[in-house]
């Protein structure tokens, strides 16, 4: 036992903290606990030149490198990567032999994140499709005489008019106030061959309203993982579609959570993972945006105002940029 331990801290130290990270390699122990694969954080750490302290004991940690910070918290799901919220698949865990990290979450949520993926040699970004959400019939979130379908469109306008100027090509699943199946949502942008695809929303949580406020960008769930919004869903959600991009959508919906954040002074409520019907299908990397709480007294009334959105919408073309920036090979 004590040859095999001695191993494992030699290879631990042999792997250079310089690399790159990449998944997590073979050679380090995966515990069972709550039927998920774990790994020690401590380990992880070493093994891609994080040093890790406790910023509370027992309760929050951090890691960090020259070029990142993450912060954890014991017995929680959410995190912080470089200052930018983000909600891991399964909560952090601690035992009396250490603090222990989902594996899925150190191959699906570090890794994209601290390396993330590239496009291939020439692939450029240059078609977006936008989806306003609700329309028609389905009114989405109601608060007072203001239907969420109605911002949405004016959100998408928006955004589409400053994406222009951006120089990109934009389309939209729907131009006035129509309904569109959710399914069909996704299958436009795909027969528009769309670069990207966003869905943009606002929310609302009218039994705590004076409280809740801020923005969340979701993406697809990795296989393997209950979304955010499980509401029952468990992990045991078969592939979509939608998962080919597991990488990219998780960098796209951080840079997009980051640039609302930081260019709108929203709170940051994290970017997260759902399998929204509109994230399913798509098969180019995608986002669903809640921009804000129409319900809070506040955000809501900057939500009704067109100069507002406007400052929603450059923020999100800042995130694309972001974004366009991080895959694109030179």
């Amino acid at each position: 036992m004590k040859s095999a331990v001695v191993s494992l801290l030699l290879a631990l130290l042999a792997l250079s903290p310089a690399l790159a990270v990449t998944p997590v390699p073979r050679r380090l122990a995966v515990a069972r606990i709550c039927g998920h694969d774990y790994i020690s954080v401590s380990d992880w750490a070493i093994a891609n030149g994080f040093a890790a302290h406790w910023l509370k004991r027992d309760e929050s940690l951090q890691l960090a490198n020259d070029s990142s910070r993450i912060t954890l918290t014991v017995d929680s799901a959410e995190a912080e990567i470089n200052g930018v919220g983000v909600r891991l698949l399964f909560p952090v865990c601690k035992r009396p032999d250490g603090v222990f990290l989902a594996l899925l979450d150190a191959q699906s949520t570090f890794h994209p994140l601290l390396s993330p993926p590239k496009n291939r040699p020439g692939e450029r970004i240059k078609t977006i499709c936008l989806d306003p959400g609700h329309g028609g019939k389905d009114p989405g979130f109601q608060v007072g005489s203001h239907d969420e379908k109605q911002y949405t469109l004016l959100l998408a306008q928006e955004l589409r008019n400053q994406l222009l100027r951006a120089g990109f090509k934009v389309s939209l699943t729907r131009t006035r106030d129509a309904y569109v199946e959710l399914p069909d949502r996704p299958v436009v942008a795909n027969r528009r061959k769309a670069d990207l695809f966003i869905s943009l929303h606002f929310n609302s949580a009218a039994a705590s309203a004076v409280s809740v406020q801020g923005a969340e960008v979701y993406c697809m769930t990795p296989v393997g993982a209950p979304s955010s919004n499980a509401h029952g869903e468990g992990a045991g959600a078969g592939w979509f579609p939608g998962n080919q991009n597991n990488e990219k959508n998780l960098v796209l919906a951080y840079q997009l959570q980051k640039a609302i954040a930081h260019g709108t002074q929203a709170e940051d409520r994290a970017a997260r993972r759902a399998r929204y019907w509109v994230l399913r299908d798509a098969t180019m990397p995608s986002a669903l945006i809640e921009a804000g709480y129409m319900s809070h007294p506040l955000e809501g009334r900057k939500i009704f105002d067109p100069t507002y959105r406007r400052q929603i919408a450059l923020a999100i073309v800042d995130g694309i940029l972001a974004y366009k920036r991080i895959v694109e090979r030179p």
